[in-house]
């Protein structure tokens, strides 16, 4: 394992468009350390990726200083500051995460089956219900029919009453309508009696003018 530290200029990515900067400086970098470790695969380390993108994709360092380690023929570039981390453990790293990824799944799928194994006997206990219900059901043919006897028995008894309340009203009206006539008929006769009354006083009050002038022609005579 061979280790240095190298303080890489990045000026050239300065040039590019400022949208491009921090992948052309990641580039850079690579390229230098191949020249000068003379191998051709470099792996960048996420603590100089992050030093790289700390200010954004437009403002880059204009240099960055790195510590290469050689690995028989691969370069792993970080920062002075961070832990080295061998391929070894990084491996072991990735089994672990492997391993508590299957277990993680394997308690899902084991929580799939227990749920799909509640759901089928839920499944079965509303069928059993059903079964239970519809042969209580084919036992007692007799009681919807006869709850609908029932129903129509209620509605013929108020369609009744209606009827009877109509007869009821009808029966007012025409007791009205005589007590009305009866008092017309009464009202006419009081009338007619009132005229017979006023014809029979006239020919009274006629006589009684006729004698007054007889009186007066015969006092005048005499004088």
């Amino acid at each position: 394992m061979e280790e240095r530290i190298y303080t890489i200029p990045l000026m050239k990515a300065k040039s590019v468009p400022r949208t491009k900067r921090a992948k052309r400086a990641i580039k850079e970098i690579k390229e230098f350390l191949a020249r000068h470790m003379k191998v051709e695969e470099v792996k960048i380390d996420s603590s100089l990726n992050e030093l790289v993108w700390e200010r954004g994709i437009k403002k880059i360092p204009s240099k960055v200083r790195v510590k290469a380690v050689k690995m028989e023929d691969v370069v792993w570039a970080y920062t002075p500051e961070a832990e080295v981390k061998l391929p070894e453990e990084k491996e072991k790293k990735k089994k672990k995460v492997k391993e508590e990824k299957k277990e993680i799944e394997e308690a899902e799928e084991k929580k799939e089956e227990i749920e799909e194994e509640k759901g089928e006997e839920e499944v079965k206990e509303v069928a059993e219900g059903e079964a239970e219900e519809e042969i209580a059901e084919e036992e007692t043919p007799e009681e919807p029919e006869i709850k609908e006897a029932e129903e129509v028995t209620g509605e013929e008894e108020k369609v009744i009453e209606v009827k009877e309340e109509k007869e009821e009203t009808e029966e007012i009206k025409e007791e009205i309508t005589e007590e009305v006539e009866e008092v017309k008929e009464v009202t006419e006769e009081v009338k007619k009696e009132e005229e017979g009354v006023e014809e029979a006083e006239v020919p009274k009050k006629k006589e009684k003018v006729a004698e007054e002038k007889e009186e007066k022609e015969e006092t005048k005579e005499e004088q």
